[in-house]
């Protein structure tokens, strides 16, 4: 076994470690956890469901105990009825067994419905939360992290994750209680057989300790490829267009085969281990069974055992070494549940960077006054200040203009302002209270957006617009989007307010998808509104179309404007220039025009800019 498995360890081990230090890996390796913390950490789950593992013990108990009954009727059959060759007995011993036989089978069916039902709950419960906590994890995390791989947690991980806590644990349960009933009645039938039989097991578990080391370092490296897989392939079809567009299709199949080969050689060696593991395993099976089979056939001519008690002996051999095999094969399989389970620890062990103070208030509507009083605001794991010592009201009704080049910061103050983050120095207030000292989801409830990304779900028109507001009526989705100017179009759709859409709204022209945004923001009703670049992207003709929308939604609205295009904002009740995270002039079109500063030199470029590609590309403003 040594010889064997030394070179398959070495090379299982020099092929992990290269992979290990692959600087082109999309997804990293989560921290490896002891099979007790784990325990710790996913035992709580089955908290409401454990009273179900009594009748699965029970039932753990009661079919060994059924097959022993079925082997102990073999006996009688050969020695009280085959070898006298008296059929009396048989005329008992079948409906017996037939009983046997049936109440095996309700046994089988309870325990795969009862397994079933408490794997299935600890998965439900698991599953919700993991989805929960990541639903409440920030912004950030999700900019820094591949979706697929998330997604692969979230999906496959949590399963094994089940594996490694119940259906393992009740199989362990299951198998020793085997061990114990049939072990019993061997020492009952032979003593010295049933030492000679045991004698192997410590090979089992001497194999089973030798290979579970390899197999869960394969088994992580496996569960990490698959998560780069996902990840690779979920980024590349979710952005068919621009991948088909710039004739991308061959460098991202590169890219998703050379995560596909990964995960081929991980799995290859993991293969490679369990192909080993298994027929030495049944080897060491054999040998013992053999060695049994000597002994029990010199004592069967020594006339110190029936032919009965040796055919039911040797069916117990194979009832006992199945367990003590099974067993020895859990090992592994734990280990390489537990390479996801560890995956799924680090997914829970990641705490949102935005956190709703304990004592937070809860103000309902507010006024809708906004202030950003000194705030500066870096990225995590970054340098550089995105925004430094930016200071700015906004008073009811108001509408404040955020202007500058791009990566000047004006995306950070809707982040910031919607609390996606926290500001580094410095406070965002609303209706002069710290958005930090607020209920976070009235914080949100009391701003509508409309996103430079226009963001459409897979569903209906009605169900896209009630988004904003769940529980809207039809009369009002209707209403707001007529307020949007889409109702026309709605209509016009194949099943007007029940057309789907298509994922991400590609079903609907860009003018299409931003008029169902404005109406979703109407329905939300909002005091605060937050405009970030809602005409990028679109041509001349769909800009004007959305500017009557959009009046409509701003009248009586507290309302910031994030835009480059000066020439959308210049009638804003303020405005404010924005340079690489700096406040560098503020004040209205007019003051800053006759100012000559910064803005009156963007205004003059954008001027110029538009002037050479003629009147139709010009922008429309937003009063």
């Amino acid at each position: 076994m040594t010889e064997g498995a030394g070179p398959l360890r070495r090379h299982v081990l020099r092929r992990l470690l290269s992979v290990d230090t692959d600087t082109d890996s999309v997804v990293a390796g989560a921290p490896p956890l002891p099979p007790r913390e784990v325990f710790r950490r996913f035992w709580p789950y089955t908290r409401g469901h454990r009273l179900w593992l009594v009748p699965l013990v029970l039932l753990s108990l009661l079919q060994p105990l059924v097959s022993v009954g079925e082997l102990w009727l073999f006996k009688i059959v050969v020695d009280g009825v085959l070898v006298p060759r008296d059929l009396t007995p048989f005329l008992w011993i079948a409906p017996t067994y037939l009983g046997l036989i049936v109440v095996s089978g309700i046994l089988g069916f309870a325990d795969s419905v009862t397994s079933a039902y408490v794997s299935e709950r600890f998965l439900l419960s698991l599953r919700s939360d993991v989805f929960r906590h990541v639903q409440g994890l920030s912004l950030g995390f999700f900019e820094r992290r591949r979706l697929g791989d998330v997604l692969s947690r979230i999906t496959g991980d949590v399963d094994a994750v089940e594996m490694f806590l119940l259906s393992g644990v009740v199989d362990v349960f299951y198998f020793v209680l085997q061990l114990g009933i049939f072990l019993g009645l061997l020492f009952y039938l032979s003593w010295d057989l049933t030492l000679l039989a045991i004698v192997i097991v410590p090979l089992f578990w001497g194999a089973s300790r030798r290979f579970s080391r390899l197999t869960k370092q394969a088994s992580r490296e496996r569960r990490r490829r698959s998560g780069s897989l996902s990840a690779v392939a979920e980024e590349t079809l979710g952005n068919t267009t621009l991948v088909q567009a710039y004739n991308r299709q061959d460098w991202e199949q590169r890219r998703f085969e050379r995560e596909n080969l990964g995960r081929f050689h991980a799995t290859m060696d993991s293969t490679r281990i369990r192909a080993v593991y298994r027929p030495l395993v049944e080897l060491i099976e054999v040998c013992g069974g053999l060695a049994v089979m000597g002994l029990g056939t010199w004592k069967l001519a020594q006339g110190q055992l029936t032919l009965g008690g040796l055919l039911v002996f040797l069916a117990l051999i194979g009832k006992l070494y199945g367990p003590v095999r099974d067993l020895a094969r859990l090992a592994p399989t734990f280990y390489a549940a537990a390479a996801s389970a560890e995956r799924i620890a680090e997914l829970l062990d990641q705490r949102p960077e935005v956190r709703e103070a304990a004592d937070a208030r809860r103000i309902g509507r507010v006024r809708g006054e906004v202030e950003f009083d000194g705030v500066s605001f870096r990225y995590p794991d970054t340098s550089r200040w995105a925004l430094s010592d930016v200071s700015f009201r906004v008073r009811p009704g108001e509408t404040l203009a955020l202007v500058g080049a791009s990566g000047a910061g004006k995306s950070t103050v809707a982040k910031l302002q919607l609390r996606f983050y926290d500001p580094d120095r410095g406070a965002v207030r609303l209706d002069g209270t710290d958005l930090r000292e607020l209920a976070l989801t009235d914080v949100r409830n009391n701003v509508a957006v409309v996103l430079q990304e226009t963001l459409v779900l897979h569903g209906t028109v009605r169900e896209n617009i009630a988004y904003g507001r769940p529980d809207a009526t039809d009369a009002e989705i209707v209403e707001a989007a007529r307020a949007a100017d889409a109702d026309e179009f709605v209509r016009l759709l194949p099943d007007g307010y029940d057309t789907v859409v298509g994922q991400r709204g590609r079903m609907l022209s860009g003018g299409q998808r931003q008029r169902l945004a404005i109406a979703r923001a109407m329905i939300r009703d909002a005091p605060v509104l937050l405009l970030d670049e809602p005409t990028t992207g679109l041509d001349a003709q769909s800009s004007r179309r959305i500017m009557d929308p959009l009046r409509r939604l701003m009248a009586g609205r507290t309302t910031v404007v994030i835009s480059h295009n000066l020439l959308t904002v210049r009638d804003a009740t303020r405005i404010v220039v924005l340079d690489h995270g700096r406040v560098v002039e503020s004040g209205t079109h007019d003051e800053l025009f006759l100012r000559g500063g910064a803005y009156a030199r963007l205004h003059r470029l954008q001027t110029a800019s538009s002037a050479q590609t003629g009147p139709s590309q010009q922008g429309v403003v937003l009063s």
